[in-house]
């Protein structure tokens, strides 16, 4: 009963993003948490503040306009005092006269007592990199932004951003 729970919960989330409101995925961040979202883009980082929560999902909205969620997979393991969530989704672009934009995220999640405290975003890189030089190329200077984090990212190293 506890997995449906959480379950719905999230699904619901993702339908409030999709509809172009992100409040219940911030109210529903623990007040010590970590979203890292892999990758070496203006989306990708480490950001465990609600104001570059908010500016990123600003940023998604405008890097890819239009964009909805399809959950196709969610599991939910462990007691509410220490959940792991996760999920599979399409992320799904409308785009013309191509065609729209897909690729597929993997989320794992930790949540205590009904608040997220760590998330970690896996999808296609090289799809997500194609996708922002093209859109650097219709004149979005911010497909080439640096990523909104609250942390150096992704650090120093020799096949690393310096």
């Amino acid at each position: 009963m506890y997995a449906y729970i959480v379950e719905n919960k999230l699904r619901k989330i993702f339908a409030a993003i999709n509809a172009g409101d992100v409040s219940l995925m911030l109210n529903g961040l623990a007040t010590d948490f970590t979203y890292r979202f892999e990758g070496d883009s203006p989306i990708s980082g480490l950001r465990n503040s609600r104001t570059s929560m908010a500016l990123w999902w600003e940023r998604l909205y405008r890097l890819f306009p239009g964009f909805h969620f399809e959950v196709k997979e969610v599991a939910v393991l462990g007691p509410p005092w220490d959940t792991r969530i996760h999920a599979v989704l399409d992320f799904i672009v409308p785009h013309q006269p191509d065609g729209p934009y897909k690729n597929v995220v993997m989320q794992f999640m930790r949540m205590r007592w009904g608040k997220v405290t760590y998330i970690q975003t896996l999808e296609d890189i090289q799809r997500c990199s194609r996708y922002l030089a093209w859109s650097a190329a219709q004149g979005c200077e911010e497909a080439l932004a640096a990523p909104i984090t609250d942390q150096a990212w992704p650090g120093p190293g020799p096949f690393l951003r310096a």
